[in-house]
Formats: structure tokens, sequence, C-alpha cells
């Protein structure tokens, strides 16, 4: 049984949820523009470290809340 979490979800076109399987942590980044991104990673830091580089202070100007609520979530996973 694998553990999943809601990261964020504006609506079913766009969304991030991460996978717990075991070690693993698989994240879904589902976008209207992208499509279906899907990361593997092996540690939280890893995780971390990818989220700190997609989700970069610059691109959410004025919206520095939705920003820290991203982050947040995934540092509880």
């Amino acid at each position: 049984m694998f553990k999943k979490h809601e990261i964020y979800k504006t609506d079913k076109y766009n969304m991030l949820t991460v996978e717990v399987q075991g070690k693993t942590l698989i994240v879904r980044e589902i976008t209207d523009q992208w499509g279906e991104d899907c990361h593997t990673f092996v540690s939280r830091p890893e995780m971390l470290n990818w989220a700190e580089n997609r989700f970069r202070k610059e691109d959410f100007i004025g919206r520095e809340d939705e920003l820290e609520a991203i982050m947040s979530a995934l540092k509880k996973v």
C-alpha cells in the first residue's frame, strides 16, 4: 500500500502529488501546459532539492504564500 500526498490541486489539470513507496518518493506533476511529469527520488533531501529548483522564488513574486504552502507540504511528506 502506497501513501499518497496531495501537495496542491487547483483543478484536474494542475496538481502535484507525492507517492511514498517504501524509501522511494514519486512526484507526479500535472499541468495544463506540459501534461504529466513523473520524478522518482530515493531520498527526501533529493526531492526537496528538486523542489527548490523547480519552484523558484522569482516565479512566485506576489504569491509568496503559495510558494511557502507548496514547500511546507513537501517537507511534511
